[in-house]
């Protein structure tokens, strides 16, 4: 594998997002809206805790191990993902039958991709979840492409994002097995696989991909690691409050997350109780390994002194007044880049 000369990441700070799915149909709008590919979602936002997108992704196996030796994974399966629902159109619309019949899907569905949304874990009155955005993470080393027989994935030297050429793709599905994070589908029609490509004609013309500026709730950062000027490189390298997602899966993921810190915890009067997290510490650390400890406590300093009325720079970076500041150098309009 040819070392990239920069390497571009994505930080998405889980304290904003509000899973309303806009960055889930700006991808599907651009990318995934042909023949075999309606059942895929490169993005996706899930409910945690939950088994997710494909079912149970997190205990399907592959990446490496500790030893940096690979791992054989499960290959999923479109049930798993969760199939494309049929609904009853002609029923409802054409037969005559609107004031009786009700739109539903058929036959009927078992899972979908979103089939947990906003189920959480925990007993009142200290229930919890949260959402988590999920796509390929382009990896600094993708097991998809050490798996890959036909050499048809690679890191794009300028960027480091990781694309599978659809040419070179012969359908062995190996890369869905390496795949720690299931983020590769199969494409039944074309008998290829595919996946998010971090919309690498937009970045290209120095267009933040559309997950990235299609977010209302301006829950993500989009640059280049080793841009010190830049929000990634910040908050990743500087204040290390971005971590990422199960990093012992050994594949060094350029997707990260700033953790969720949710109200505080009740006690049995209905109380808040500052020293104990809504969201159970050992849960966190599941999926974001322990670095996510440190990360929260800079979370939580920081917070307490913006209450004491001084000012945080991390505050500052986080909230992101003006949102050109969470992309350069990729905050160009698309509407005014030539094609």
């Amino acid at each position: 594998m040819t070392e990239p000369s920069r390497q571009l990441g994505m930080v998405i700070d889980l304290n904003k997002c509000i899973g309303c799915q806009t960055c889930t149909i700006a991808c599907k709008q651009l990318w995934t809206n042909e023949e075999g590919m309606e059942y895929m979602w490169w993005n996706i936002v899930t409910t945690v805790p939950g088994k997710g997108t494909p079912r149970g992704w997190e205990q399907m196996g592959g990446g490496f191990d500790e030893k940096g030796q690979a791992r054989t994974g499960h290959l999923p399966t479109v049930e798993e993902f969760g199939p494309a629902w049929n609904f009853n159109y002609d029923e409802v619309f054409f037969e005559g039958k609107g004031p009786t019949a009700q739109l539903k899907p058929s036959p009927e569905p078992t899972w979908g991709p979103n089939w947990e949304e906003d189920q959480g874990a925990g007993e009142y009155p200290n229930s919890y979840y949260f959402y988590l955005p999920r796509l390929c993470n382009h990896c600094t080393r993708p097991a998809c492409l050490e798996a890959c027989p036909r050499q048809a994935i690679f890191k794009k030297e300028e960027n480091g994002s990781v694309i599978l050429n659809e040419d070179k793709c012969n359908g062995y599905r190996f890369c869905m097995e390496a795949c720690p994070y299931k983020r590769i589908y199969f494409n039944p029609k074309r008998f290829i696989g595919q996946k998010c490509i971090l919309c690498f004609p937009r970045v290209d013309k120095g267009v933040a991909p559309g997950c990235v500026r299609m977010c209302p709730g301006r829950a993500r950062h989009f640059g280049y690691l080793d841009d010190e000027g830049g929000q990634v490189h910040k908050l990743v390298n500087v204040w290390k409050v971005a971590v990422p997602l199960h990093p012992e899966y050994g594949t060094g993921p350029n997707i990260y997350y700033v953790p969720p810190v949710l109200p505080a915890a009740l006690d049995a009067e209905g109380r808040p109780r500052t020293d104990v997290p809504r969201v159970p510490k050992e849960y966190l650390r599941s999926l974001f390994g322990p670095a996510v400890d440190e990360a929260l406590k800079v979370l939580n300093a920081e917070w307490d002194r913006t209450r004491r009325g001084e000012r945080s720079e991390l505050m500052d970076l986080l909230i992101s007044r003006k949102w050109h500041d969470m992309l350069r150098p990729f905050d160009h309009n698309p509407a005014q880049i030539a094609t």
